[in-house]
C-alpha cells in the first residue's frame, strides 16, 4: 500500500475492539461446531433408540446454531479457529463415547456441555451489554436466543436421568474442563 494506507476492506467497529469482537464470533462458531459433532456422535449411537428423537430435536437446534454462525463469520469478515478438525473428532468422540454409556451417559455429557455453553454466552452478553446493548443489539439477540436454547438443552438432560450417570459428578467436570480448554483456545487460534 501506498503511504502506509491500508487496502484491507473490512468495516471498522466502534465500542469493544475488533479483535474482542472477532474472538466472540469465532469461539461461538467453534462451539456450534463442536455441539454438532457431540450430537451426530451421540445420534450415531443412539439415533435408533427411545432418546434418539430428543437428541435429534437438540441436534437440529445446534444446526441452526451453527447455520447463524457461519453467516456471522462472514458478515463480519471472521476466520474461524483453526483447531476446527480437531473439534470435528473431538466432539464426534466425546458423543459416541458418552452415548455408549448408555441414554444417562449421552445426557449427562449433554448438561456438562450445555451449561458451560450457557455459562460462556452469558459472560458475552455482560460484555456487549456494558459495551454498548444498542450497537450490539443483533449479536445480542443472537446470543440471548441461542443461550436459552442451550438452558434447554441442559434441562432436557436432567429430566433425561443424567444424574443418574455412571461417575456423574467426575464426568461432568471433566467435560467441562474440556469445554473451558476448547473455548481458551479456539478464541485464540
Amino acid at each position: 500500500p501506498a503511504a502506509g494506507v491500508s487496502l484491507r476492506l473490512r468495516s471498522t467497529r466502534a465500542g469493544l475492539s475488533e479483535p474482542a469482537i472477532d474472538r466472540i464470533i469465532r469461539v461461538d462458531h467453534a462451539g456450534e461446531y463442536g455441539a454438532d459433532r457431540i450430537y451426530a456422535g451421540q445420534m450415531a449411537v443412539l439415533g435408533r433408540s427411545s432418546v434418539g428423537p430428543v437428541i435429534r430435536q437438540m441436534w437440529n437446534q445446534e444446526k441452526e446454531h451453527l447455520r447463524k454462525f457461519n453467516e456471522l463469520m462472514v458478515k463480519y469478515r471472521v476466520r474461524p479457529t483453526v483447531l476446527l478438525p480437531l473439534w470435528n473428532v473431538a466432539g464426534f468422540v466425546l458423543g459416541a463415547g458418552s452415548a455408549l454409556l448408555g441414554r444417562k451417559g449421552a445426557m449427562a455429557c449433554t448438561v456438562a456441555v450445555e451449561e458451560s455453553i450457557s455459562d460462556h454466552y452469558n459472560s458475552q452478553i455482560r460484555a456487549l451489554m456494558e459495551e454498548d446493548p444498542e450497537k450490539y443489539k443483533e449479536l445480542l439477540q443472537i446470543i440471548k436466543q441461542f443461550r436459552d436454547d442451550e438452558r434447554e438443552h441442559h434441562d432436557i438432560g436432567l429430566e433425561h436421568d443424567a444424574e443418574a450417570a455412571p461417575a456423574y459428578s467426575v464426568l461432568k467436570t471433566a467435560i467441562q474442563l474440556g469445554c473451558k480448554a476448547a473455548i481458551f483456545l479456539s478464541e485464540r487460534i
